[in-house]
């Protein structure tokens, strides 16, 4: 780790907070049957793949997990990327968005976006590992592992290799 790196969460920790995001998830929803994991792509993604192994564990569930490529619902890129259905069926599921780091508010909108290209869920969640405010849009987290209040020039980095969080 480099010197002006600081840690926020080591292994043991991220992993603790995964689990008891899990749990948060159980306790919200009576039903997971109709439960759908979205992760936004590329550590979202990841980290729905961990909660949906715990929710198994946990609650004895299997639901459903896919990847969510958000590229062609963003407003910030300036190349062209056609929307195409990306394989998963939301019509009428509860939706559980899942992504690294909530920061402006504008991945969570374009992830949106994307989900309701695929149909109209019935609910739709969002579970964010780290909230680290400056919003821009008017988005919160329904399920948060950790607030980290940061600066504007503040990085938040989620090493999914070493399962920690670093603020650069």
């Amino acid at each position: 780790m480099v010197m002006n790196m600081k840690e926020i969460m080591n292994n043991d920790q991220l992993t603790r907070t995964l689990k008891r995001m899990t749990h948060e998830i159980i306790e919200k929803y009576n039903d997971l049957n109709d439960v759908v994991l979205l992760g936004v792509l590329q550590k979202g993604y990841p980290l729905a793949k961990i909660i949906k192994q715990n929710l198994k564990d946990f609650a004895s569930v299997e639901v459903s997990c896919y990847p969510l490529d958000i590229r062609a619902y963003r407003d910030d890129l300036n190349q062209v990327v056609d929307k195409v259905n990306q394989g998963f069926d939301v019509k009428n599921k509860t939706v559980i968005l899942i992504d690294d780091v909530l920061y402006t508010g504008r991945t969570a909108r374009a992830a949106l976006d994307a989900i309701n290209y695929h149909g109209r869920p019935k609910k739709i969640s969002l579970a964010i590992l780290i909230d680290r405010g400056h919003r821009e849009l008017p988005i919160r987290a329904d399920f948060i592992g950790k607030n980290i209040p940061t600066s504007l020039e503040e990085k938040v980095i989620v090493d999914l290799n070493d399962m920690s969080v670093v603020i650069d």
